[in-house]
């Protein structure tokens, strides 16, 4: 009986169904494909990246990728004139989505070759400079850019009532990233004992010394996320500003954050939502178009944190803008 039943349900799922089970299993019978995936798992890369980190031609790696992409193990993004992957983290066919997990747990359990680990730095360190490059050179006529996306007095507001209106453990330090020309910086000032602005660039960081230098407890540090782990600050409370979308990965910065974090403390994001704006990257030094709500919570998630307050508004130039805290359990 029990025989027969399970028969009769086989019989009833239709043909597209096991044709995308098969296809699952033959685009994750590759041992590229499956590095490809591994790699995939927070970050986004495009094709020639790709050929970069895995030293593989582009046809070839194309047709990898059309493999992964045909089943829904990736999927594309369009980024100005480049088209960036990502991995899906959910199976298209709801029957085999407990297959499909075990499937990426099983590849992020596979270490990554010192070759690959390389290549992703390289990449990484390309896209840096890039960013350092673009933020020197338009140093002083960045903000008035910068406002033709979002105006900072309509999201730095909101920002300050979120962070007054949270549970941080204590007022005692606050570090803003990439803290622009330091206006954000004089807001904290007087809501924490220190405040820390880190930031690539030398020539924006003298920008907002100039603007703060009357304040005696906002210190400045010139550098990346590991250069705030070499000095090993302890912030309560992280501010991002608009500076995800700068950034070449922003799932591994968002871990970086949450490292520096202790129990209980606060991130705070404001970044734009998806969008197809392409200009920005020109204009203001963009390196991704915004971000879906759902990867931001994504790698706050892998990073350990905890959604809290959010909240979203519309620009009328056509952006939305996204306000978030995500806390340190």
């Amino acid at each position: 009986m029990s025989y027969t039943a399970t028969s009769d349900k086989l019989r009833e799922l239709p043909p597209q169904t096991t044709d995308q089970l098969a296809g699952l299993f033959k685009a994750s019978a590759d041992a590229l494909r499956l590095e490809i995936l591994r790699v995939l798992d927070k970050q986004s890369f495009g094709v020639q990246e790709l050929c970069t980190i895995f030293r593989v031609r582009q046809p070839a790696m194309s047709h990898h990728l059309k493999v992964l992409a045909q089943v829904g193990l990736i999927a594309s993004r369009r980024e100005g004139n480049s088209i960036f992957y990502r991995r899906h983290h959910q199976s298209p066919a709801p029957q085999w989505q407990a297959l499909w997990q075990n499937l990426l747990q099983a590849v992020d359990s596979l270490p990554l070759r010192p070759g690959v680990v390389e290549g992703i730095a390289g990449v990484h360190q390309e896209r840096a400079n890039s960013s350092r490059q673009f933020f020197q050179e338009n140093a002083n006529r960045f903000q008035a850019q910068q406002e033709l996306i979002a105006i900072y007095q309509q999201y730095a507001e909101p920002m300050l009532e979120l962070i007054d209106g949270a549970n941080v453990p204590s007022r005692r330090m606050a570090l803003e990233i990439g803290p622009g020309e330091g206006a954000f910086l004089r807001e904290l000032s007087p809501r924490f004992d220190r405040v820390t602005g880190l930031d690539i660039s030398d020539s924006m960081l003298s920008l907002a010394r100039e603007r703060c230098q009357k304040l005696e407890n906002v210190d400045f540090m010139l550098g990346d996320t590991t250069t705030a782990h070499r000095a090993q600050l302890q912030p309560d409370c992280i501010v991002a500003n608009m500076v995800l979308h700068h950034t070449p990965s922003p799932a591994d910065i968002i871990a970086d954050l949450a490292a520096l974090l202790g129990q209980g403390g606060s991130l705070f994001l404001t970044e734009l939502c998806r969008h197809d704006q392409a200009w920005a990257r020109e204009a203001c030094g963009d390196v991704w178009l915004g971000f879906d709500p759902e990867d931001i919570s994504h790698w706050a998630e892998a990073a350990g944190l905890d959604s809290g307050q959010h909240l979203y508004f519309a620009q009328r130039n056509g952006f939305s803008v996204q306000l978030r805290q995500f806390i340190r359990l």
